[in-house]
């Protein structure tokens, strides 16, 4: 049994903007290599381990697991500071249904957990 202690998970989500090129396009910036490393590195220093994004139509769905002792509300303000997120935030905020100015924490709304089967 794998310890439940291990990390903390967060799930969130996102709309994005209903138009089949701008998901096109979103889904190749987020392909495998495709995002900047100092926004991947920015998002390791301050405790997120994995992440993954699932889409259904123009819905997103964020899964994060992060280290045990993470403070969502600190990290997101420290991320927020982190070399280029300001930048991608600004780039990727053309395929959001967001403004530019607003930041990852803004965009991605935490979901509350309603059922829960096993580990």
């Amino acid at each position: 049994m794998k310890n439940k202690n291990a990390y903390k998970r967060y799930c969130k989500a996102m709309s994005l903007r209903n138009d089949p090129e701008l998901i096109k396009e979103y889904k190749r910036v987020h392909a495998p290599g495709a995002a900047w490393p100092e926004v991947t590195q920015g998002m390791l220093d301050v405790g997120i381990l994995a992440m993954e994004i699932y889409l259904l139509d123009a819905q997103l769905f964020m899964i994060m697991d992060t280290v045990p002792d993470f403070d969502h509300d600190k990290a997101m303000i420290e991320l927020a500071t982190k070399p280029r997120q300001s930048e991608w935030e600004a780039y990727v905020a053309e395929f959001q249904n967001s403004s530019e100015e607003a930041t990852a924490d803004e965009k991605w709304r935490l979901m509350e957990r309603i059922y829960k089967l096993g580990l």
